[in-house]
This record gives C-alpha cells, sequence and structure tokens, in this order.
C-alpha cells in the first residue's frame, strides 16, 4: 500500500549547469501535475511529466524547477555603433542650442537604451532535458520511499479500524435473532393487560414472524461482512487500489444505514452509529492511499 502525501528534492550538474528539483504531493482524486518553470525552459515540462506519471498514479504534485549556469558566461556583449553616434550628434546640437555643457561621461553613454547590446545565451536544449530526466527519477524515488512509508503507517491505521468495524458487525450479528423474541414477550405482556379475551397463540406467532421479517438484517451483515474481507485483502496489495477501497467504504455505509434502519432496535441502533464512526475513519484515510 502506498499513500499518495511526499515529498522529493534532487539536485544535479553536468559541469555547465545546475539542476534542482522539488516535489511534493497531496491527495488527489487522478494524477495532477502542476509544473512551474522559467520560460526559458519551458520545454522541459512534457519530461517532467513524463518522469512522473511513469511512477506515480495519483495525487496533486506541485513541480519547482530552477537551472543556474555552473560556469563563465560566453555572452557576448556588442556596441551598436549606429545607436551611439546618433547619441553623440544629438548630444552635440543640443549643446548648441542650449549652450549647457555636454557632461556625458561613458558610463552615462552605457547606461542609455540601445548602446550596449547583450547575446542571449541558447540552451542546449538535448543536454538539459538529458539531466531533467535524472534529477526527476531521483526526486520521484524520493517520493516514492516516502509515500511507502507512509502507506505502511496508514496500512496499519486502516487495520486498525477495520478490525473495529468488524467486531461491531459481529456484535450485531449475535444480537439480531434476539429482537424478535424480545418483541415476542413485549407483545404478550402489553396484551395481557388488556381487558380483551386471550389472543390466539397462531396469531401472535404470525404477528412476530411479520415484525422480525421486517427487521430482518441477514443479508446486510454478509454484505458487510464481505466488504470487510475485500478491505482486508487490498491492505496486502501494491499499485493503485485507493477508488476500490473508496468504493468499498461507500458500500459498507450504505449498508451500515439499512441496517440501522431496519433493526427497530435501540442496542443494534447504538452498534451502528459506533460502526459508522469506524467506517467514516476508514473513508477519511482511504482519501489518502494511492
Amino acid at each position: 500500500m502506498r499513500s499518495m502525501t511526499g515529498c522529493g528534492r534532487s539536485q544535479l550538474s553536468d559541469g555547465r549547469t545546475e539542476m534542482t528539483l522539488e516535489l511534493k504531493c497531496v491527495n488527489h482524486r487522478f494524477l495532477d501535475v502542476s509544473c512551474r518553470l522559467p520560460r526559458s525552459i519551458s520545454f522541459l515540462e512534457e519530461t517532467l511529466r513524463k518522469g512522473i506519471a511513469a511512477q506515480l498514479k495519483r495525487g496533486h504534485v506541485d513541480v519547482f524547477l530552477a537551472v543556474k549556469s555552473v560556469q563563465e558566461s560566453d555572452q557576448q556583449v556588442t556596441v551598436n555603433e549606429g545607436l551611439a553616434k546618433a547619441y553623440v550628434a544629438a548630444g552635440e546640437r543640443l549643446t548648441a542650442l542650449t549652450g549647457c555643457k555636454n557632461d556625458l561621461s561613458l558610463s552615462r553613454f552605457m547606461a542609455l537604451e540601445g548602446v550596449l547590446e547583450v547575446g542571449e545565451d541558447v540552451p542546449d536544449e538535448e543536454a538539459l532535458t538529458s539531466l531533467c530526466r535524472q534529477v526527476t527519477a531521483q526526486a520521484v524515488e524520493q517520493v516514492v520511499a516516502m509515500r511507502d512509508r507512509e502507506g505502511a503507517a496508514l496500512q496499519a491505521d486502516l487495520s486498525a479500524h477495520l478490525s473495529a468495524a468488524e467486531a461491531l458487525r459481529e456484535k450485531i450479528l449475535v444480537r439480531a435473532p434476539q429482537v424478535p423474541e424480545e418483541y415476542r414477550q413485549r407483545l404478550q405482556e402489553r396484551l395481557s393487560k388488556l381487558p380483551i379475551e386471550p389472543v390466539d397463540p397462531a396469531r401472535l406467532a404470525q404477528e412476530v414472524a411479520l415484525m422480525a421479517d421486517r427487521c430482518a438484517i441477514d443479508e446486510e451483515l454478509s454484505r458487510l461482512e464481505s466488504h470487510i474481507g475485500q478491505l482486508h485483502g487490498y491492505l496486502s496489495r501494491s499499485g493503485e487500489i485507493g477508488k476500490k477501497m473508496d468504493f468499498l467504504i461507500q458500500e459498507m455505509n450504505r449498508e451500515a444505514n439499512t441496517i440501522g434502519s431496519k433493526a427497530n432496535d435501540a442496542a443494534i441502533a447504538q452498534m451502528v452509529v459506533d460502526l459508522k464512526s469506524e467506517i467514516e475513519k476508514l473513508r477519511e484515510q482511504i482519501q489518502n492511499v494511492e
């Protein structure tokens, strides 16, 4: 069993570029990958998604990727000579027109827009893609390891709640046959206090039989036992089992509601309340199962 929560961080360098990847995962019905990348390396998004989807099947994954150069820049700075000459000519004309001193220093001149042009580094897409595959594999491996550890804790907790639900089902199973007999005794007691002729035993037995049929919960208890058994089986499996377990929990809750409405017994009603409490705890935990 594997949880859907986890995180991973990987940092690698190929001597030219250092790449850092962080993954943060929380529960989600499907696999939902949200990438936050600088525009200059947006082409790596597909590589990231494929690497994550190869190992993770469910969960919302936030992806943070950063890239920086670890070697001296080979960017070229060039002078726009035509624009520079135009600035000089314009300064001379302004001096002639206004009589003001031309105090255009070199540092101010270099700061003028467009005089210096910096060539952009062209990213080596092939090298960056290869490095991205490596950091993705490492980060995802960490996420999987954390999910497995969380899954082991989830498994123990789910097993405890399932055992509690199973024990409550057994108590209801023992109690259910007593309900018609207690109803018969109460009915006889009431009738004996009424100023009427003694009731025909066959008629009394018929009334008790009708009541027993209305409050029969054997089928619901049998299905509940089956659901609990299937959930126990899923606890020892790996792979994408969260959705199946969630469906079984819905069925368990449906059976518990039916038992509570049909049983017509205060003791069973209290047991059903406790049973639904355990089912709700199971449901909350199963939301985190992959």
